[in-house]
């Protein structure tokens, strides 16, 4: 791999964070420069350019951290410089302590950094005093706080729009995972149609776990955020989706699996295995209904609180469509008099595998 091309993002930032840090280090050196009377407020500018980030919550704690780091690494020059001078092993001196302090005090990487540079900056700066180092320390608080204001009076991120439209993908494609399977069981595949599909499906644990990381990433984003407020129940509602489909994306992996390991050329003779197809895919057509209406909530909007509608199974004779508001299409779970002596199995894991996924989409499994 091209080393210089670790020096590029693989997304770029957004021009409003640029624009919000630039506004934030010219108010921040303003703002220092009719408060304290000194030097350029070097550490103003540097706590403004770290504390603008992409959420406000993020913002806060970028600069508590920076703050803390700060104070300790300027009360540890000062004291070193009274004590012993600024002479390049004191300086030296000063950022081997404050490494060690860092680690003891098992500080954030952000903590632990600042320590050592900012005692490393009030040495060589120029002259020491108690004054001069409670001039850097409210600096860094002034930076901090303006580069905070800034960030969340001008556009605060809301990540909410990429973790929507994630989960609602994933739903799309877990219904295309068991109706993969009704497919599979109604034309009779082979293990190597069989396996194709278990990749897929397992391609699904991945997906999840994106969506949960996009979630999050919205969650923080609207953590002490202004504009929060009518978006949180959005995100409450996808959340309990994704907990959903992490159950079912589990469910459907493992029926795919089940079936490739026991497949066989005369099972979709066998009068079960049709009946399961059709479950099968009433469960597809559910999950889909599902990602439809999660697809179709605007974010701008507060969605029905609940996303799944626990109502009366419809009759195999009228499945409820897709795209219906009615509820789940799957009937009540299949009786078998007689096991298949050959797939009995087979048979057996599927059906319990429709009666948990009945139960998760109706909201029966506490």
């Amino acid at each position: 791999m091209n080393p210089v091309a670790r020096l590029r993002s693989s997304s770029r930032t957004p021009f409003l964070q640029v624009v919000k840090t630039a506004v934030a280090v010219v108010a921040a050196v303003l703002l220092c420069r009719v408060v304290i009377d000194g030097p350029f407020p070097t550490f103003a500018a540097i706590a403004a350019l770290l504390v603008v980030q992409p959420s406000i919550n993020q913002s806060f704690v970028k600069g508590l951290e920076r703050s803390a780091g700060v104070v300790l690494g300027v009360v540890l020059a000062t004291g070193f410089h009274l004590l012993l001078g600024d002479s390049v092993w004191v300086v030296l001196l000063v950022i081997v302590l404050a490494i060690l302090i860092a680690w003891a005090l098992r500080l954030t990487p952000t903590s632990a950094t600042q320590v050592g540079i900012s005692g490393m900056l009030v040495l060589t700066a120029g002259v020491v005093t108690p004054n001069y180092s409670a001039d850097r320390i409210l600096e860094t608080v002034l930076g901090a706080v303006v580069a905070l204001i800034v960030n969340a009076v001008i556009v605060p991120p809301v990540l909410l729009g990429p973790a929507h439209l994630a989960v609602a993908r994933l739903g799309r494609d877990t219904a295309a995972a068991f109706e993969r399977v009704a497919i599979g069981l109604t034309e009779g595949w082979d293990h190597d149609r069989w396996h194709e599909a278990l990749l897929q499906a397992r391609a699904l644990r991945q997906q999840h776990a994106r969506t949960e990381a996009a979630l999050t990433a919205a969650r923080e984003s609207l953590t002490m955020n202004p504009r929060g407020g009518r978006h949180r129940t959005i995100l409450d509602d996808d959340i309990v989706v994704a907990e959903h489909l992490r159950v079912l994306v589990t469910r459907v992996t493992g029926m795919t699996r089940a079936i490739q390991d026991n497949t066989a050329p005369d099972l979709r003779s066998d009068p079960v295995v049709g009946s399961i197809a059709t479950e099968v895919a009433r469960i597809g057509a559910d999950v889909r209904a599902l990602s439809a209406r999660v697809a179709a909530s605007e974010v701008q909007t507060v969605p029905p609180a609940v996303p799944v509608v626990p109502v009366a199974s419809a009759s195999p004779a009228s499945p409820a469509s897709p795209a219906s508001p009615v509820g789940p299409a799957l009937t009540a779970p299949l009786e078998v008099i007689r096991p298949n002596s050959r797939h009995w199995v087979l048979i057996g894991a599927l059906l319990e595998d429709i009666r948990r996924v009945r139960e998760e989409l109706l909201g029966e499994d506490d």
